[in-house]
Parts: C-alpha cells; structure tokens; sequence
C-alpha cells in the first residue's frame, strides 16, 4: 500500500515540526484550526494558480472567470486572497488580519465553503512574527521530482491531524480513527463504486482512504459519492477541508447536526457504510425515537447507543449494502437493556458476515477493546459467519500505541493484507479453519444454546496450538520445577544481602 505507517515519517514531520514554532501556549485545540487552516489555504491557491497558468497559455483571457474553475472543481480564489498576496506580507503586523481577509474573500467566492474556513488569525493571542514564519515555510515548500504538491499537502494534512490526535488525548476521538483501522476496514470493504456513507465522519478518514484505495488499485475517484454527517460544528468543517483538499466532493449535510434526532439523509441508501461510531454513547436521544422506523431489530436501550448505531447503518444500506463499522467489544456479547436480543435478531437475519477482534492500544483516545463489524444485506456464504481474532497483531510505534502493519516497511510483516486476505479466502470458500486466529461458523452454531448469540472471536476460534518440544511431559516438570527451586533459593541469598547492607547503615529489620 501507498499510505505510510505512523512511525515512517518524512516531509510531513518536517513541516509539523517547523509549523510547531507557531504554538507557543495555545493548546491543541486551538492551534489546530490555525495549522490545518493554514494548508487548505496554500492547497487550494496552489490549485488556483495551476488551472490560472493554464488559462494564461491559453490565451483566451479566461483567467478571471470563476466558471473556468468552477466546471474543473478548482476553488477560485480572488485576487488578494491568493498565496502569493499573503507571502508577501508575511512579515506586516497585520499578517493575521490579511489571512482572515483572505478566508472571507474565498467564503463569498465558494458556495461550498461558506461558513467553512477559520477566521482567526488576527487575534492577539497568536504571535504575528510565528505566524509570518509559517507562511514562509509554506511558500518554500520544495518538492522532490515526480512528487504531487497537492498530494504532498493532503499528506500533510492528514499526518497533522494525527498528530493532533495524539496532543488532544480522549477529546481527539470526536474526530480522528487511527489510519490503520481505516485501511483495514477499506481493504475488506473495497468501495470501487457507489455510495460511500460515514454517519459520525469525523475529520473524514474514511473517505480519503476509500479515495486512496481507489487510486492504489487503477479506479476513478469519480465512480464512488460520499455522503456524511457529524454533530461537532469544528470537526464538520474539518472534515470539509480535508475532503476539498483530496479533491473528493461530498455531501456532508447542511448543517452540522445530530445523526439520530436529524438524520442528514434520511432516504439514501448506501452501498458501503465505514463508521466508527462514539462508543457506548449516553445519552443519544432515546426518550424522542421509541417508536423509530431504523428499529427493526429491536429498541436500543437508553443507556448505550451501540445498537442504535448499528440499526441506523442497516436501516441506510442498499440491497447488496455492506458495513464495516468499529465497536467495543461489549456489544459482542451484552445482554442488559435488550442488546442481546437485538444482537440475536441481527445474527438471524443473516447480516453478520465477519468479526474481528482488535488489539488493544490502537486509540489515542481510549484503552477500551474494540472489534470490527463487517455486515452485509447480500453475503457471498449465507449461514455463515468468519470470526478472526486479531488480538495479538500489531506492532507497537511508541511505548503507548500500537498499529497494524500495511507491509510498506517490511513486506513480510502486513497485518492488513493479512486480513483482508483471509475475509476474501473466506468470500471465496477457500478459507481453512486455523486454531487461536480465524474460524468460519454457522448461523446455528452461533445461535446455539452454548454460544446464545454472543459473537466474540475467542470463543470460536479457539486457542492457537502449541507446537510439541518433543520434550515427554514428567521429565519438562521435573527440568521446570528444579529451575523454580533455584531461582526461589537465589531470592533468599539476595533478601538476605539487602537485609545486611541496609543493617550496615541503621536500617536493619
């Protein structure tokens, strides 16, 4: 795959770690839209001045008319508004004032963008000499041969994002999924073509890995429509910019709105849906949708929006609809508030197609264990389900978290090819049961009286088998426990050396 690891940084750490000059005491939060304000800003002039250099050669005098971009979805930007106008004044006092000219200038410009970009550069708290430095640093952006600079900037807007997601801690989950969740999700779902569908986008993750994933495998951009909703007004405009930066047009909704109490998009119906919705959501609305239509499972209790989520996808899926969507591990198997039954009336309908465990410290934001839930409306084995247990993949990047390889580092260590291989084998009838990792399972079986509907991997899968030392059992305890007898002798001998030393200096017990 294209997409690099976390730990596999470059370009985009060096302009993060240059841009960081501009921080002083403002937190993540804040510096954030400044940041991320500040791409877009040279993204889409850049693309202006690309498209307006074209007109120029062409030598029809088009280069002022807004329908000559317009029709290529390019942004226009004005004049005055335009990179070169804000690099040249750089170093004035008033550089903040200039930069929020600018965001209003493009706004009255740009339908789409309309109450989208941040206007905040003038206030006093941001250091105007910073300020002028970082937009030096984006107007010397030098660019390696055969590298995209549009590419490079969506690159670094997403590696930014990361790194906000990592500064803000447990408030970064209202809008950044790690990257490696994303991609797994993608690689199993692989949206070619049709209607992509996020219910709690976020900064829009999902979107721009199915737009990579199209490109990685020959596609058109073009053949999938993005549909979108996020109630969190910053992260909606997020999501906005960073979709407009990768050049994908979306529908995200008028407004920035409540997913349940106003859906966005109410009789669309998707052909892949990939959410990670907020987990075990309280309170979501329950006491105002009792008698929804989306329930048709059952009525998710007040306490837990899980199953909520989960009917809300189904209710929005088109007839050969799939979902790949991230939940905690507590919907596998809950019985409290009705989930179990709910749980039950969705494995009966033959929508459960896989289950993967994840490992743990995946999140910035949380250490709660997660899950994948791969449903679909037309599955390719009926009656069956595939159970991976995924728990012990996984490379650890620092000392707190951990992602799924994608091979671009060690080709032999790919977790998601690794996944996304075994969920087609499994498509395909080709899969063979393999004992502590993946097992495909009957709808009867699941529903058994042993199993009651709960769909946790381990308990499918099994635990993985041990390869035989050769090593006869009496004589491996015997070996084990004369070793133990040592070390619980050598403990004596050191507890002894502590209890002199310390008496040596008046501290004897």
């Amino acid at each position: 795959m294209a997409e690099k690891n976390t730990a596999d940084i470059g370009f985009e750490k060096e302009i993060w770690d240059a841009a960081c000059v501009l921080r002083g005491n403002m937190d993540a939060s804040e510096y954030k839209n400044v940041i991320l304000g500040l791409i877009f800003l040279k993204y889409i002039s850049d693309s202006f001045d690309t498209r307006y250099q074209e007109l120029v050669n062409e030598g029809d005098g088009f280069e002022e008319d807004r329908d000559e971009y317009t029709y290529a979805n390019i942004f226009f930007v004005p004049a005055g508004a335009r990179w070169k106008d804000i690099a040249a004044k750089a170093h004035e006092p008033e550089i903040g004032k200039v930069i929020d000219d600018a965001m209003i200038a493009i706004e009255s410009e740009n339908k789409k963008l309309k109450g989208i970009l941040p206007k905040n550069f003038a206030r006093p708290e941001l250091d105007k000499r910073r300020l002028g430095e970082v937009v030096d640093l984006f107007t010397n952006i030098k660019m390696t041969e055969g590298t995209d600079e549009k590419d490079l900037l969506g690159r670094t807007y997403e590696y930014c994002l990361r790194q906000f997601a990592a500064q803000e801690g447990k408030n970064a989950g209202q809008f950044y999924t790690p990257s490696c969740i994303v991609r797994t999700i993608v690689e199993i779902l692989q949206p070619f073509d049709g209607r992509v569908y996020d219910p709690c986008c976020g900064a829009g993750g999902m979107f721009v890995q199915s737009a990579a994933f199209i490109k990685n495998h020959q596609g058109n951009i073009n053949s999938i429509s993005v549909y979108g909703q996020e109630s969190n007004p910053t992260t909606w405009k997020m999501a906005k910019m960073n979709l407009a930066i990768r050049g994908i047009d979306s529908n995200l909704g008028e407004i920035p709105e409540d997913t349940f109490l106003n859906d966005q998009h109410p009789t669309m119906r998707a052909n892949y849906i990939m959410a990670n919705p907020p987990f075990n959501l309280t309170p979501w609305g329950a006491d105002k949708l009792k008698d929804d239509q989306r329930w048709k499972f059952g009525t998710p209790p007040a306490g837990n929006a899980n199953f909520a989520w989960i009917q809300h996808m189904i209710w929005h899926l088109a007839p050969d609809g799939k979902i790949g969507l991230v939940l905690a591990n507590g919907a596998l198997s809950s019985q409290s508030g009705g989930e179990g039954n709910i749980r039950k009336n969705i494995v009966e309908a033959d929508l459960v197609d896989c289950i993967i465990a994840l490992p743990t410290q995946l999140f910035y934001t949380t250490q709660i264990p997660v899950s994948l839930w791969f449903i679909s409306k037309d599955k390719k084995r009926k009656g069956k389900t595939l159970f991976i247990d995924a728990r012990n993949m996984g490379t650890m990047v620092t000392r707190s978290l951990r992602e799924l390889t994608d091979g671009s580092v060690d080709p032999q260590n790919n977790d998601i090819g690794k996944l996304s291989d075994t969920y087609k084998a499994y498509t395909e009838g080709t899969l063979e049961d393999k004992k502590g990792f993946c097992a495909v399972v009957d709808t009867n079986e699941i529903g058994s009286d042993k199993n009651n509907y709960i769909l946790t991997p381990g308990r499918y899968v099994g635990i993985e088998e041990q390869e035989d030392d050769g090593e006869p059992f009496e004589e491996k305890m015997a070996r084990l426990t004369g070793e133990l007898s040592e070390m619980f002798k050598r403990s004596h001998e050191l507890e002894d050396e502590i209890r002199k030393r310390l008496g040596a200096i008046g501290y004897g017990f």
